[in-house]
């Protein structure tokens, strides 16, 4: 019998789907991570974007390869808020996936137009009840914690905001940057540059405690929302039945990357942090994500299709 460690993996590129546009904070950290995990594994590792339909497409190629490590995706909470949002999505987050481990989180910071006559959170909460309907905010597409996070204010802080998806996180930003949507919980990683140019006003942060890339900015909960956190993840996922020692390399190289100093410097420079779970951890955070979320939509309504 060939035994697991004679099988040697990988012999030919690995291809890693990445369900976002070039550009956006899971493209960054696919593309941070890929060629460490090409020096630990000695073969390359290709992103392939795939773009849209609420990341189902890139999960649609996960699910359809063989599972034999060289189809991978860089998931995200998408893949958990689907398994509410969608009704026959065609996969399941739990029993589809291999959870191999969780890259990085990134809170969510809430970001408004310079033209929103609001300075912190209760400021704007009291002028979005004032004009209902008014403003509007941005998002990198249905079902993603920008969108999330939107739909979580509105419930909380009860006020009528309107959502407008966009195709990713870059256009997102773009319109609002140029003023035609007013507000958007985004990345740090997304709104530091421009909170630095002056181009946005940052209001919160969506973490237990500041963020040191960001330390005047306050938390919600210090802002006047007590228990708002929203973060933004992504992690390694492979198809089910990948086996063991397929996963155990791809978890020994991921974990060992996102300890270098290099990762580590880049993504706290976005306003991320590495995280680097065990496969059950990452496992079971992922559940937590799908049962916290399943509550948001169902209660908010939010169109997700």
């Amino acid at each position: 019998a060939v035994q697991a460690a004679d099988v040697k993996y990988p012999t030919r590129p690995v291809r890693m789907l990445v369900s976002y546009p070039p550009g956006g904070p899971s493209d960054l950290t696919a593309r941070l991570a890929a060629p460490h995990l090409s020096d630990a594994l000695g073969q390359q590792f290709i992103i392939d974007n795939r773009g849209g339909a609420g990341g189902t497409l890139a999960v649609g190629l996960l699910t359809q390869s063989a599972p034999d490590g060289y189809t991978l995706l860089l998931g995200t909470i998408a893949n958990a808020t689907n398994m509410t949002a969608y009704k026959n999505m065609g996969y399941d987050t739990m029993r589809d996936f291999v959870h191999i481990t969780q890259f990085m989180t990134a809170p969510s910071v809430l970001t408004l137009h310079p033209s929103v006559p609001a300075k912190n959170l209760r400021e704007f909460i009291t002028v979005a009840k004032q004009n209902p309907g008014k403003f509007a905010f941005s998002s990198s597409g249905n079902g993603g914690s920008p969108h999330l996070a939107g739909e979580l204010l509105k419930m909380r802080a009860n006020i009528d905001l309107i959502h407008v998806p966009y195709k990713g996180a870059a256009p997102a930003i773009a319109d609002l940057l140029g003023g035609q949507v007013q507000m958007s919980f985004q990345t740090a990683l997304s709104a530091i540059p421009h909170l630095k140019s002056g181009k946005l006003n940052v209001i919160a942060v969506a973490s237990k405690k500041r963020m040191g890339t960001m330390p005047n900015v306050p938390t919600m909960a210090e802002a006047g929302l007590p228990d708002f956190e929203v973060s933004s993840w992504n992690g390694l996922f492979a198809p089910a039945k990948t086996p063991p020692h397929i996963v155990a390399a791809l978890y020994n190289a991921a974990t060992k990357a996102l300890l270098t100093q290099d990762i580590k410097d880049k993504m706290e420079a976005q306003g991320a942090e590495p995280v680097g779970n065990s496969p059950n951890e990452f496992r079971a955070f992922v559940k937590t994500e799908i049962d916290k979320w399943e509550q948001v939509i169902v209660k908010s309504g939010a169109k997700m299709e």
